[in-house]
């Protein structure tokens, strides 16, 4: 029974790669274009699949970018109260990335992660078993005006994207 349930989740997951794929699903930009909570609501699911476990999605703290090509790059929170201390602790957000890209200047494969800012001002990235990907220092924004739990911008400093998680954040670029 707990393998149909694993397999459910596999193929949820499939699906929502395969909506964002799908002609029209978004319209189309001349350039990248930072997609906001209310443009989540049809690219991810309700509940994702990571290290055994469905976790609901926190669309309303969930954000994205959609590259001039037509690939997405797209992140919300989670529920993780299910979830071991341990693994709480690097998993607070699904990661959906259709193209290798950088995170904090590190190559990261095309895929689906959980990612988290843990101690030591430090992101890191987990595959869905939760093993490590990669972990990169994370920086502070103190002059954010409004932080959020989640969100992402345009890097101010040109080249890229934030991933923002309150004040702190994560620079990531194709």
């Amino acid at each position: 029974m707990r393998i149909q349930g694993i397999m459910k989740m596999a193929a949820a997951g499939v699906m929502a790669v395969t909506m964002m794929t799908a002609p029209g699903a978004m319209k189309a930009q001349s350039g990248d274009t930072v997609l906001k909570p209310a443009d989540m609501q049809k690219l991810l699911p309700a509940s994702v699949y990571y290290k055994g476990q469905s976790a609901t999605t926190q669309l309303r703290n969930s954000g994205g970018v959609k590259f001039a090509d037509g690939f997405f790059v797209l992140a919300t929170l989670v529920d993780t109260s299910g979830y071991s201390t341990d693994v709480q602790a690097k998993y607070s957000a699904y990661f959906i990335t259709e193209v290798p890209i950088k995170v904090g200047g590190e190559n990261l494969a095309a895929g689906i992660y959980g990612v988290g800012y843990i101690a030591g001002g430090k992101f890191v990235v987990t595959d869905v078993g939760a093993h490590d990907v990669l972990t990169v220092n994370s920086g502070e924004d103190a002059g954010l005006k409004r932080p959020v739990p989640l969100q992402v911008t345009a890097d101010p400093a040109g080249g890229g994207f934030r991933l923002y998680a309150g004040r702190r954040y994560v620079i990531f670029s194709r």
